[in-house]
């Protein structure tokens, strides 16, 4: 019943803000630089992508909201210590795969440029088959992450970097450490 209003009380927003105010629609991707921070994983960047579509409503001529929905590929390296810690058998590379909904609010103090910043959940869609081989699930399904960038505006073009650091306890075996996400993305993104 909550995740019914919930919904209902977006399209609401959306619906409402979309009749009031300018509304851009547009596409966007690029490449993902993270890592999940804990002593069980390597303490490097690894390399991923993202890919979806995003929707901004105008609050004047100087704020938007932004909500986005991408696809994220993350991959991860973990450490020596973790087959140690966790008696896993030698998991060296693993791939998340997340659906994320950023909701970011854009504040533009020249027409060129856009400073974001907001929240973002992401939804574990799919892990490597490296650790559902192990008969565990090592990842929550969830993870709540804040983001900060800039955008720059070029007419329809748009080039962004975002850094987002995550909030949540990526852990779901044990208490014995916390995972924690953290990167930056970059990308290009073109409105309709």
């Amino acid at each position: 019943m909550k995740t019914k209003l919930l919904i209902l009380a977006i399209f609401s927003f959306f619906s409402t803000a979309t009749f009031a105010q300018k509304l851009q629609v547009g596409i966007k991707g690029g490449a993902n630089i993270n890592k999940i921070t804990g002593k069980s994983f390597s303490d490097e960047f690894s390399y991923g992508y993202h890919l979806g579509g995003m929707l901004a409503i105008g609050l004047g001529k100087k704020f938007a909201i932004q909500p986005e929905i991408l696809f994220n590929q993350i991959n991860v390296d973990t450490s020596s210590s973790f087959s140690k810690v966790y008696k896993f058998n030698q998991v060296d590379k693993v791939q998340l795969k997340y659906l994320s909904i950023p909701i970011l609010l854009n504040y533009k103090p020249v027409k060129f440029l856009t400073l974001q910043a907001g929240p973002q959940f992401g939804v574990l869609m799919n892990k490597s088959n490296t650790l559902l081989e192990n008969g565990r699930d090592a990842f929550k399904a969830g993870d709540l992450s804040m983001l900060g960038g800039a955008q720059i505006n070029i007419g329809h073009l748009k080039i962004y970097g975002r850094y987002a650091v995550g909030l949540s306890n990526l852990n779901d075996i044990d208490n014995q450490e916390k995972w924690k996400s953290q990167g930056f993305q970059l990308g290009v993104g073109l409105t309709l």
